[in-house]
């Protein structure tokens, strides 16, 4: 055995020692060549990136920087954000427990908010660096005990389009229901039906609701104001007067038009030609129907409805009284469908009640054909609107 011993001034220097004492055998010679492994480390460490959005570290030489600057490398951060998305499992995750199942550790905590700005609103919430809400919360508490479901859905439009309060989502789920209490009363007395109960159609008619009074006050959408964007497409499926004027049987319509084509004369084929002519083009126009009574007019008219609607496309029967409206499939009484004043005599500026967003506009807005039966009979006043 050789024992070494260091006189240098440094006596304590373990790194040396351990350099000039160290033994290295046949045995360890052997291990070495055939690279077996000489260390572990258990439990394995997976260094889990924390950065903000879009400052991840960024490796880059002179001729792929713009490359990288364009598309900079996925870290376990971001990554965890994708998988999360993707994989139901994973959401059931935190971000510190998923090495432990993926080794790259690209997963994400589903319970929370998986987007960079809602960890950093979050952070700043329970940092108490924001706003508190309580005074919000306490203002439509106080609403909800005497105002009807407009007015609160109106006071709610005002607090989170000039008040921003730092989390308006929490306000709106705490006070949803008693916002579409007039919804819901609305289509209970529609429907006929008092057992209807409040449903996600209805939340969304609230939203809309919402949203359109957030346009006018701040000219942004609840997408921008912290709310989850209303489904518009289902807003025209929940609308009532749109799927009645669609509520017609097809077949029975195309069985109609074959029946009662082949008896339309010169005269009545030149109208029904001219007219689908303008429908079909969409160039508009006005045009007056006279000829005495029993030749056919109705027959026509009838015709026409028929022919636009087996397209499924919206043509409105209009009538000026209530009898005639009978005689037409569809038929209503102008002053219903459109919401004409009955003060036409001393009225001098008369206006439709139609708003810009309501159910009725929609109808209009998709509307090809007006048909106005007895127009003759209605109010002059009404033809300067």
């Amino acid at each position: 055995m050789a024992v070494i011993g260091i006189g240098a001034e440094n006596s304590n220097d373990e790194v040396t020692q351990y350099q000039m004492g160290r033994y290295v055998s046949s045995n360890e010679a052997v291990w070495r060549i055939f690279s077996f492994p000489i260390h572990e480390r258990h439990p394995s460490v997976v260094h889990l990136a924390v950065h903000l959005e879009n400052g991840q570290r960024v490796y880059f030489t002179a001729q792929n920087a713009v490359q990288r600057a364009a598309q900079p490398p996925s870290t376990t951060l971001t990554s965890f954000f994708e998988t999360c998305q993707n994989d139901d499992f994973a959401q059931t995750l935190l971000y510190s427990e998923m090495p432990g199942i993926n080794p790259q550790g690209d997963s994400y905590d589903g319970n929370k908010e998986n987007q960079f700005q809602d960890i950093q609103i979050e952070a700043c919430q329970r940092l108490q660096l924001l706003e508190n809400d309580a005074h919000w919360d306490q203002t439509l508490n106080d609403a909800v005990i005497s105002s009807h479901a407009h007015q609160i859905r109106t006071l709610f439009s005002i607090i989170i389009s000039t008040c921003f309060p730092s989390n308006p989502i929490d306000l709106w789920i705490k006070y949803k229901d008693y916002m579409c209490d007039d919804i819901l009363y609305q289509i209970r007395n529609r429907m006929g039906n008092p057992s209807i109960q409040i449903s996600e159609e209805i939340y969304n008619e609230a939203l809309i609701s919402i949203e359109d009074m957030c346009l006018i006050m701040s000219n942004k959408l609840l997408i921008q104001l912290g709310l989850t964007a209303p489904n518009r497409p289902m807003h025209d499926a929940f609308n009532q007067e749109l799927h009645r004027e669609k509520l017609y049987d097809l077949n029975a319509l195309k069985e109609l038009i074959q029946t009662n084509l082949p008896l339309l004369n010169e005269q009545q084929k030149y109208v029904f030609e001219t007219l689908m002519k303008v429908t079909n083009d969409e160039t508009g126009g006005i045009y007056f129907l006279d000829a005495p009574g029993g030749t056919g007019k109705t027959f026509l008219i009838s015709l026409i409805l028929a022919t636009i609607r087996s397209q499924n496309k919206i043509a409105l029967a209009l009538a000026s009284s209530g009898i005639a409206a009978t005689l037409l499939e569809g038929g209503r009484t102008a002053h219903s469908a459109l919401k004409l004043p009955l003060n036409m005599q001393s009225n001098e500026t008369p206006t439709c009640n139609v708003s810009k967003n309501s159910a009725i506009a929609k109808v209009l807005q998709q509307c090809k054909l007006i048909v106005w039966d007895e127009c003759t009979m209605a109010h002059k006043n009404l033809w300067r609107l």
